[in-house]
C-alpha cells in the first residue's frame, strides 16, 4: 500500500483506520467506489494494536479473539494467524480459595472440578448449563428482540445463586464489560456468552495486530493514508490538520466515540469505560497454563500469563503476565497491582520487572439497557457514522458496523443517481 492518491476525488472518505473503517473502506473498495481511509496514527488498528518492545509483544491493552463472529469468519483468514487458544475456563480467586471453571464438552478431564459443592452448587451448575444452552440456541435475532434489563438482573432470572453472582460471574465478567456493577445490558451478556460458548478465544502468534493488519493488505493500493489526522468535517468533504482539504460527496467517520463526537457537533454518544493494562517480566511461569485469571475482590479485572498462550510474546526463558484494572489504576499504581498478583498467584512477585502499561479511554462503550445491537450509521446526508459504540463493543460489532455503514453509503448513492436521472 501507499499513501499516494487518487487522479480524481474520492468517491467517499473513511475517516480512521480501526476495525469500522477498514471493513467500510474494504466493503466499498470492493464494490468499485473510490475510497480514500484517513488514518492520523502510524498504522492501523486503533485499540487493537501491538507493540514491539526489546523483544516482547504488546498489546494495547488486554485482548483476546474469538472465532465464532460471523464477521470475523466472513473476513479472516484464521489459519495465517496462527492462533493459539485460551483454556476454556478460567481460575478465581474467591473468599474461600482458588476456584476452577472449565467448560466440560471441551474439557472432560476437568470435569470433577464442576461436581456440586465443589465450586457451585447443583442449583447453580444447572441454572449455568440451561442459559448456556439457552444462548447458543436462541437466534440472534431473537436476542435482540427481547426485552433488555441489566446483566446482574438476567443472571438473578436465569436463576444463579447471590454467592455464584458475586463470587465467579461478577468477577469475569467485569472484565469483559468494564465495570463491576454489572449495569450493562443483559442483551450484550447473552451475545458475549453465546460467542464464547460456540467459538474458542484465542490469540494471534503475532498478535492482537496481526488482525487489522490482515484487513489493511487488502486494501487497493493508494486507499489507505496513514499520518492523515483530521481536524473537522466540512460541507465539501474533510479539512486535514496540515491545512489540507479532501473533498468528497460522502464521509464516514470511523473513530472512537469522543472522536466522531468531536467531528460530527450533535451526534449523541454513550459513555465510556477506560481500562490501565501492565505488563511484567518474570523469570519463571506463576501459572504453567493459558488461563485466566480473575480476582473476587475486584482488586484487579484480570491477569493472564500471555506466553502461557503465545511462547513468542516475550524472549526465551522469560514469562510476560498482563493484568488489567478499571480506570487509570490504583492510587498505589504498579506496585499496588504487582503486590496483589502475589496473592493471586501465591509468589514472589517482588522480583518481576514492570516492561510496559497501557491506558486505554474509552476501551468499550457503556452498554446501558436498552442497548440496540445495531443502529443506522447515518447521522446527516452524506455523513455517516460507525464502530462498536455504534453496535456492540466487540470485535464483531466494530465490523458489523463498518459494514453496515458501506451498504448505506451505496445505497444512498445509489438513490442520488436514481434520482437524478
Amino acid at each position: 500500500m501507499t499513501n499516494r492518491q487518487h487522479p480524481q476525488s474520492p468517491d467517499a472518505l473513511v475517516v480512521g483506520a480501526g476495525l469500522a473503517g477498514l471493513a467500510c473502506a474494504l466493503d466499498l473498495s470492493r464494490a468499485g467506489l473510490r475510497v480514500e481511509l484517513l488514518e492520523a496514527s502510524d498504522g492501523v488498528g486503533g485499540r487493537m494494536r501491538t507493540d514491539r518492545k526489546d523483544g516482547f509483544l504488546l498489546d494495547r491493552g488486554f485482548q483476546v479473539f474469538n472465532t465464532s463472529y460471523p464477521q470475523v469468519k466472513r473476513r479472516v483468514d484464521l489459519r495465517a494467524l496462527r492462533l493459539r487458544p485460551f483454556t476454556p475456563g478460567l481460575v478465581a480467586r474467591t473468599p474461600s480459595g482458588r476456584v476452577r471453571i472449565t467448560d466440560p464438552t471441551r474439557r472432560p478431564g476437568d470435569a470433577a472440578e464442576l461436581l456440586p459443592g465443589r465450586v457451585l452448587s447443583a442449583r447453580d451448575l444447572a441454572a449455568l448449563a440451561s442459559l448456556t444452552a439457552r444462548d447458543v440456541l436462541l437466534p440472534v435475532k431473537r436476542l435482540g428482540r427481547t426485552t433488555d434489563r441489566t446483566a446482574a438482573e438476567a443472571l438473578v432470572r436465569a436463576g444463579l445463586s447471590p454467592r455464584a453472582i458475586d463470587e465467579l460471574m461478577r468477577p469475569f465478567l467485569s472484565g469483559v464489560f468494564l465495570e463491576e456493577g454489572l449495569e450493562t445490558s443483559a442483551r450484550f451478556l447473552h451475545l458475549v456468552w453465546r460467542s464464547m460458548a460456540r467459538g474458542t478465544l484465542c490469540l494471534p502468534s503475532q498478535g492482537i495486530g496481526a488482525v487489522p493488519a490482515q484487513l489493511a493488505a487488502r486494501l487497493p493500493d493508494g486507499v489507505l493514508r496513514l499520518g492523515s489526522p483530521v481536524a473537522e468535517i466540512t460541507d465539501s468533504g474533510v479539512l486535514l490538520t496540515d491545512g489540507r482539504e479532501r473533498a468528497a460527496a460522502r464521509v464516514v467517520v470511523a473513530t472512537d466515540s469522543a472522536a466522531a463526537a468531536r467531528l460530527l457537533p450533535g451526534l449523541s454518544v454513550p459513555g465510556s469505560r477506560t481500562v490501565t493494562t501492565y505488563y511484567h517480566a518474570a523469570e519463571r511461569s506463576p501459572l504453567s497454563e493459558p488461563t485466566l485469571v480473575v480476582d473476587g475482590g475486584l482488586a484487579i479485572l484480570n491477569s493472564c500469563v500471555l506466553t502461557e498462550v503465545v511462547p513468542g510474546y516475550a524472549p526465551p526463558g522469560t514469562a510476560l503476565v498482563s493484568t488489567s484494572v478499571l480506570g487509570a489504576g490504583p492510587a498505589g499504581g504498579e506496585p499496588t497491582v504487582r503486590a496483589r498478583l502475589a496473592e493471586l498467584y501465591d509468589t514472589d512477585t517482588s522480583v518481576w520487572d514492570p516492561v510496559a502499561s497501557y491506558t486505554v479511554e474509552g476501551a468499550l462503550p457503556a452498554m446501558l439497557p436498552p442497548w440496540p445491537l445495531s443502529r443506522t450509521t447515518r447521522f446527516v446526508p452524506g455523513r455517516y457514522v460507525c464502530g462498536d459504540h455504534r453496535a456492540t463493543g466487540s470485535v464483531q460489532g466494530a465490523l458489523a458496523s463498518g459494514s453496515r455503514a458501506a451498504r448505506e453509503v451505496m445505497a444512498d448513492r445509489a438513490a442520488a443517481r436514481t434520482a437524478g436521472t
